[in-house]
């Protein structure tokens, strides 16, 4: 297990030893949990990707004959 040091100023320590104490646990332990929580979150990429698969595997039928023609696709109104 590593140690780590943290600088916060006078108020903060305060406010924080209050919710360590609010909760019944020690400020490290506070600290230490929202490391985990903050280390175990979901980057972007991850959950970019996550989502493409859930669209994906959401599709259930795609036809590439359902397409307009090229012809038809570039046609111009007159």
């Amino acid at each position: 297990m590593k140690n780590i040091t943290v600088s916060v100023d006078d108020a903060t320590y305060r406010r924080a030893r209050i919710k360590a104490a609010e909760r019944e646990t020690s400020l490290s332990a506070l600290v230490r949990q929202f490391l985990i929580d903050l280390a175990s979150a979901e980057s972007e990429p991850e959950r970019l990707k996550r989502q493409e698969a859930e669209l994906r595997a959401s599709i259930r039928s795609f036809r590439a004959a359902d397409r307009l023609s090229r012809d038809d696709l570039h046609a111009r109104r007159r």
